[in-house]
């Protein structure tokens, strides 16, 4: 029994034994096959890739070779044209030394010739000497004069007539320099005027609030009188009603009290409720709204000038003259409008053009605050500026715009001017029909009352008068100081803007009739 286990035991291991060896057999051979695939495999990719990377290398090759040779065409042609350019000038070198060497030649013989001339006009120099010797002894002898004497004489007389001649080209250099000097200064203003374009003012003297009907006016007054005490009270201004029709006028002599006083009228008529607080109320936030368009006014002219480094207070200000009013011109515009003719006049005649914008921007702030302190409006302003910081320039300039104060720069100089040009130009001021009429009569009047004018016209709304005389009581003469003795008598009794001119007609007809 034994035996037999240990048989099949034995037969058991020789049959593992033998199927292991079969398989590592069949492994083995397996693997060698693979291996044999994977070199075939490797050996056609390497060759494939071998073939390729000839074949991209013979392209790369012949690519290289075709833009050398390229290359090598291009440079050849370029040589080539050198070569041409060179033979050229080489040419050219050749023709201008030729030329060169005949002017040599030619100026060797004029040097020659030159000489031969020099010579001539020393020997005709010496003769003349000569001549001019036996001249002057014979000038001596026939008068009797020496020759220190005799050149005295003619220096004496040359001086006198070269003071003449000098005194005579002086005037006319005069002429010429004030002729060309106003058509140049007219130049300018016109160009500045021109360039510049802005609206015509409009009076405004009082703010009239309108209102749907006359009922409203008893609500504003309210019970005894308090709304109207209290809205009065509150805004600092005086509130008009009267018989006119469907509407309030209100007053006040600070611009701005005034625009918040209309404010707070319009938005109350506009609510309807009108009674103490709500106007309490409505004029705290008008004041805000007021302050923050003040501040928003000054900021955007400032920005719109294209100056910087003004102080807030400035700022404000300026905003202020928004509401300000001068012979019925908005002041904020007169400043903005004048700050532009001195920029453009200014880069005319080569000054600082910023320098003289900011003059022209700051030359009336003196009016934002003139019904609160004493003095003109000049001083306030230059006082204003110089606690500011300003340039002392710009603080001169603004004290003596009303020649209140020596100027000390140019800018004072013509902020005067540019002044005056924006308060006189057509439409800047506006006046009432009432007053616009009387000032043509007072014109037509004042020129009438001199002896020998027929009659007499005011043009271009009174800044014109045509004064027709009788041509045998004036004589031409006399038309001119005619014209001066109107103008005197204009200037000390009339108030008016810019200028007006005065012109006298003398005409003389001849009439015959034929038969």
């Amino acid at each position: 029994m034994y035996y037999l286990y240990a048989i099949w035991m034995m037969a058991g291991l020789l049959a593992g034994f033998s199927l292991l060896w079969l398989i590592s057999m069949l492994r083995k051979n397996t693997a060698v096959s693979v291996a044999a695939r994977i070199k075939n495999d490797a050996q056609k990719e390497y060759e494939h890739i071998t073939r390729e990377a000839k074949v991209s290398a013979k392209s790369e090759i012949l690519k290289l070779k075709e833009s050398f040779e390229d290359e090598c065409k291009e440079r050849r042609k370029e040589l080539t044209k050198i070569e041409q350019r060179l033979d050229s000038r080489e040419e050219n070198l050749d023709k201008k030394l030729d030329v060169l060497e005949g002017r040599y030649d030619t100026l060797d013989k004029k040097e020659k010739e030159l000489t031969k001339v020099k010579e001539k006009l020393a020997e005709k120099e010496a003769e003349l000497h000569q001549k001019i010797d036996q001249q002057i002894k014979e000038l001596q002898r026939v008068s009797e004069l020496d020759r220190e004497t005799a050149k005295k004489m003619l220096f004496e007389k040359l001086d006198s007539e070269l003071k003449h001649e000098a005194g005579i080209r002086i005037r006319d250099i005069q002429e010429k320099t004030k002729e060309t000097a106003d058509a140049e200064a007219q130049r300018i203003i016109v160009s500045a005027i021109q360039r510049y374009a802005s609206e015509c003012t409009y009076e405004r003297t009082t703010a009239t609030i309108p209102i749907q009907s006359d009922e409203m006016k008893g609500r504003i007054i309210g019970r005894d009188g308090r709304n109207i005490r209290s809205l009065e009270a509150a805004t600092g201004v005086n509130i008009l009603i009267d018989d006119t029709p469907e509407a309030v006028v209100i007053s006040c002599f600070d611009p701005v009290r005034k625009e918040i006083g209309r404010q707070v009228l319009e938005r109350l008529i506009s609510d309807g409720r009108i009674h103490p607080t709500r106007v309490e109320e409505i004029t705290k936030k008008v004041r805000k709204d007021v302050e923050k368009e003040i501040m928003d006014a000054g900021g955007n002219a400032a920005l719109e000038i294209g100056i910087q480094g003004i102080s807030p207070h400035l700022i404000k200000l300026l905003g202020r003259l928004k509401y300000r009013y001068s012979f019925s011109q908005n002041v904020l515009k007169h400043s903005l409008e004048t700050a532009y003719f001195m920029g453009m006049i200014a880069a005319e005649l080569g000054l600082n053009e910023q320098m003289a914008r900011r003059v022209g921007l700051l030359h009336d702030i003196g009016k934002a605050v003139d019904h609160e302190l004493e003095g003109s409006h000049a001083a306030i302003g230059a006082d204003l500026l110089r606690r500011n910081g300003e340039d002392p320039i710009v603080v001169n300039a603004v004290a003596a715009h009303h020649g209140e104060v020596e100027p000390t720069s140019i800018y004072a100089v013509l902020v005067n001017a540019c002044d005056a040009l924006s308060a006189s130009r057509p439409g800047a001021r506006s006046e009432t029909t009432e007053l616009y009429l009387k000032r043509l009569e007072q014109l037509e009047s004042i020129s009438n009352s001199f002896e020998g004018v027929e009659s007499s016209y005011a043009l271009q709304a009174g800044r014109e008068v045509r004064v027709v005389v009788e041509p045998q009581k004036i004589t031409d003469e006399r038309a001119q100081c005619l014209a001066r003795d109107i103008c005197l008598r204009i200037e000390k009794e009339m108030n008016y803007p810019g200028k007006i001119l005065v012109t006298v007609i003398r005409e003389t007809r001849s009439i015959d009739y034929a038969k």
